[in-house]
């Protein structure tokens, strides 16, 4: 087995910490959610990695890639589909107010998280370009899901700290008002990462 972990995690940590999808999709799930809907959003994130990680290792993103009309269908698609989680969440936070929040909150659900992970055009070109560099001569498998298995412990590790000390604050601030703005704030990150990955 001739993977190169080592080599890996310098190129692992700056895309695991920096915020992005997953991040928007964590924070808005740990307000909204509770700690299920915390863990069903990584959850989703997760099997999206593995996906991404087979779908590599048996050579199916190359096959996708290859052809310029079915990557642009993806990568439209995706977009699509991230803008409207991000509406989603934005609609979610404008409805908050004093009275109720019980009809407005949003909270992802696995599939959403899956889906919006399998479908965001830098998952697929980082599996593809930057992980497939660390999977050995042979990149087995076995392998990418190694690889798949340390970029989700860091991911979790890095998303759940954040959101616990998010939580946390709640219970020093108006959890109305954070709810509102966070969900807000993540849609707007959903759809300002979507957007600049088309242009690109």
């Amino acid at each position: 087995m001739d993977i190169n972990l080592i080599g890996f995690m310098p190129a692992l940590i700056p895309i695991a910490l920096s915020p992005g999808t997953s991040f928007a999709l964590v924070m808005g799930s740990a307000l909204s959610g509770g700690h299920k809907g915390l863990f069903r959003t990584l959850a989703g994130t997760a099997l999206g990695i593995y996906t991404h990680a087979v779908l590599v290792g048996f050579g199916i993103t190359a096959v996708i890639i290859s052809s310029p009309t079915t990557f642009a269908v993806l990568k439209i698609t995706g977009t699509a589909y991230l803008i409207w989680l991000g509406t989603v969440l934005i609609r979610s936070g404008i409805k908050i107010n004093s009275v109720s929040i019980t009809e407005t909150k949003h909270s992802v659900t696995l599939r959403e998280a899956w889906t919006a992970n399998v479908l965001n055009p830098k998952a697929i070109i980082f599996y593809l370009t930057v992980v497939s560099q660390f999977a050995g001569k042979q990149g087995g498998i076995s392998n990418y899901l190694i690889l798949a298995s340390v970029h989700i412990v860091v991911m979790s590790a890095w998303l759940l700290v954040v959101s616990r000390t998010l939580v946390f604050s709640v219970k020093k601030t108006n959890s109305l008002i954070l709810k509102k703005y966070v969900n807000i704030a993540g849609g707007i990150l959903l759809i300002a990462f979507s957007l600049h990955t088309l242009i690109r």
